[in-house]
């Protein structure tokens, strides 16, 4: 008996009972992680490489022929596909010429040639995977609850309606009117340029999914009349001042000429 509670108490077992709680929790991890942080794993061998040529063609001379990154550029590897197809989608990438940050502008490539350079980065490394249509689909959104999550995490920058607005060292939030629901949803995703990442921690999908639809909803116009460029008190206050007070003085001078 007493060589029995000897080996149930033994010195090391407070260590194995630690690796294998560590082993658990690894293995709860891997099943349960958000498939985002994946890499793509549609693509085929043929996108890839064709993703490659493109890349070497008009990404390398700054990121570096691996992709590695260089001191004009960041690195690529671990992006994933979302960041890629965020940036070359809106114009953005490959860049037209140094500045505060990539301004939007046509696209210079078209959509096969934008997944190839996708499923070459992505395969480099793990990284957010381009979100399906009916994780984007605001109309299965919450705009109320979107509407919250928006004025708490974004309207800081982009304001409250998402008419966007300046930052610091002449950079810009872009207004979100025209941004099409994928772009959204990678861009709370990826996090470009000025922007934090909302990772599905901070904000989680269905979440993410209401922010769209309360972004669509404010493309119908504003239910309380002119929006006055949807700037906040700036642009009302400025109207309070100039038409208000000069329909003050101007109704000063009549009662004043009418006395005479």
């Amino acid at each position: 008996m007493k060589a029995l509670a000897a080996r149930r108490h033994h010195r090391a077992a407070p260590v194995v009972l630690m690796l294998l709680a560590l082993l658990l929790t690894g293995g709860v991890y891997a099943v349960l992680a958000p498939s985002s942080a994946t890499a793509d794993t549609a693509s085929t061998a043929n996108d890839v490489e064709e993703g490659e040529r493109l890349f070497q063609a008009n990404c390398a001379t700054c990121h570096g022929p691996n992709a590695e990154g260089t001191s004009e550029a960041p690195s690529l590897v671990g992006v994933g596909a979302a960041s890629v197809d965020f940036q070359v989608s809106t114009g953005r990438m490959p860049m037209q010429m140094n500045g505060p940050q990539a301004a939007a502008k046509p696209r210079q490539m078209d959509e096969e040639q934008t997944a190839q350079l996708a499923a070459y980065v992505a395969s480099l490394g793990a990284g957010p995977a381009i979100p399906t249509d009916e994780q984007v689909d605001g109309a299965e959104g919450d705009p109320s609850n979107g509407a919250l999550l928006f004025r708490t995490n974004c309207a800081m920058c982009h304001n409250a309606v998402g008419a966007g607005g300046a930052l610091s060292e002449g950079k810009w939030a872009p207004p979100l009117y025209e941004v099409s629901e994928r772009n959204i949803y990678q861009a709370m995703l990826t996090g470009p340029q000025s922007m934090p990442v909302f990772n599905d921690a901070n904000i989680t999908p269905d979440e993410k999914r209401d922010i769209i639809a309360y972004l669509i909803e404010q493309r119908d116009g504003s239910a309380g009349g002119l929006s006055l460029g949807s700037l906040g008190p700036v642009s009302e206050g400025v109207w309070a001042w100039v038409v208000g007070l000069g329909l003050m003085i101007g109704a000063a001078v009549w009662i004043g000429a009418k006395s005479s």
